[in-house]
């Protein structure tokens, strides 16, 4: 993030796995069994920093916002993600969710979080913001899906159906024409490939879960 970028104009990326019925989790965790692929895609997405011209400033380092339960699911031994700042929103005081790496911001929204994660920066000289990437859970989701800054989507679509009890809240274009709002709009498999830094491939992959066969999509939707 540019010095002069207000932190509540940081531009924020939603990156969810759902399936066919919008699904994203069941009892606190993934629906699906782990998809090793996808997860690899994710680490590697949430930790990629674009490409900086300027090159006389610290190199900047990304940032995962995510609700306290998203949190919680993460195996203690893989918290906080490592090589991206973590900032957990909760009503819970950071004493109560429970020891934390001091580097690690709690806060009660996204904004807030952002504001108080600019201050650190300033304060502690720690690497400027980079891009800024919305994790979960859905009350998160539906948070950040009502902010303007949130202008993108990065979606791997499970093209399976799982039985699940949390779901993404929007509808997008290609998904239930009849349901979705116009407010977003599916980019090129290019832009997605120069979006993520990754050469995705054109339509699914597939992969060997305990379950059989799983077939997924990795899709990029941007604010119209």
């Amino acid at each position: 993030m540019c010095d002069d970028m207000s932190p509540n104009s940081t531009p924020l990326t939603i990156i969810v796995a759902a399936c066919l019925k919008n699904g994203i989790g069941k009892d606190g965790a993934l629906p699906w069994p782990m998809l090793k692929k996808e997860m690899a895609y994710f680490a590697r997405v949430t930790k990629r920093v674009p490409h900086q011209s300027n090159t006389t400033t610290a190199a900047p380092r990304n940032v995962v916002i995510m609700g306290r339960k998203t949190w919680d699911s993460i195996p203690p031994k893989f918290r906080p993600l490592k090589d991206r700042t973590n900032i957990v929103i909760s009503t819970k005081s950071r004493a109560e969710i429970g020891p934390l790496p001091e580097d690690v911001v709690v806060t009660t929204d996204i904004a807030s979080g952002l504001t108080t994660l600019q201050a650190l920066v300033q304060e502690r000289n720690l690497p400027p913001i980079g891009r800024a990437f919305i994790i979960g859970g859905s009350s998160i989701y539906e948070q950040a899906l009502r902010l303007p800054q949130t202008t993108a989507i990065l979606l791997t679509r499970i093209n399976k159906d799982y039985d699940c009890d949390t779901v993404f809240p929007v509808e997008l274009p290609g998904q239930d024409k009849a349901q979705s709002d116009g407010t977003w709009q599916r980019s090129s498999l290019q832009t997605l490939r120069d979006f993520t830094g990754e050469d995705i491939p054109d339509g699914s992959i597939s992969e060997q879960a305990s379950d059989g066969p799983v077939e997924f999509e990795y899709q990029l939707y941007e604010r119209r």
